[in-house]
């Protein structure tokens, strides 16, 4: 069984309001990028990376890779306007069985650890498909949104409520043919389980960490910055 990871990183990334997108900004003097890759290439069970960037960049990653010693492992495809069309590029681009394990991370979520990668790929393994996520600490609310702003319609209970996170691993076969249902129905998910929710198929959560936080906004820089001197330390 092969395991291969795609991380989709054609975004723009417009609200970090910065002049380049942000998984290309530095994180302790290393593009967040190469620290996403980096996560991926210390687990041996992961046979390969694809990573999907705008064809304008393209260049600029294959050299990152190549200066960062990648070049065996990591593989640079084409993406998409979108993040769903990023990830079915490289999923057409996969050299992989049906039972091969396909996971797919945020590029800049650069603090994903080599354990929580693992046991998503254990859990894949046992269910067929998983996400990594964490418990809801806040009250959840379900509101309406109205002219007048956002009215609240019901409290959701917090045992019903994780927040998805990623790697996010499914079955070859399985994520291969969720994204073909979608394509074909004209349907853009969220992400990748919810493709493969909406073609019936059940998904494992496996417990996440608040270290492993996506980049979004300028602050989240900060934040990573500190987490990842503490890890040094």
């Amino acid at each position: 069984m092969q395991v291969f990871a795609i991380l989709p990183a054609a975004g723009l990334g417009t609200r970090m309001a910065g002049p380049q997108p942000k998984q290309f900004l530095t994180l302790d003097g290393v593009p967040i990028l190469i620290h996403s890759l980096r996560a991926f290439a210390a687990v041996p069970r992961v046979t390969a990376i694809y990573v999907a960037v705008r064809g304008t960049e393209m260049q600029r990653v294959q050299a990152q890779i190549a200066e960062y010693g990648f070049t065996h492992r990591v593989h640079v495809v084409e993406g998409g306007d979108k993040r769903q069309e990023s990830v079915a590029h490289a999923l057409a681009a996969l050299p992989a069985q049906p039972d091969d394990i396909v996971l797919v991370h945020d590029a800049v979520r650069p603090l994903i650890d080599a354990a929580t990668i693992e046991r998503t790929i254990d859990a894949v393994a046992e269910h067929g498909a998983a996400i990594v996520g964490l418990p809801a600490v806040d009250t959840i609310k379900q509101v309406e949104r109205t002219a007048h702003g956002a009215l609240i319609t019901a409290t959701i209970p917090r045992e019903f409520v994780v927040l998805a996170q990623t790697p996010q691993g499914f079955r070859f076969s399985l994520l291969q043919s969720a994204f073909a249902e979608a394509a074909n129905d004209g349907f853009v998910g969220t992400d990748e389980a919810s493709l493969v929710e909406r073609a019936g198929h059940p998904v494992a959560v496996v417990h996440g960490s608040a270290t492993n936080l996506k980049i979004t906004q300028p602050g989240d820089l900060e934040l990573a910055e500190y987490y990842l001197r503490k890890r040094s330390h």
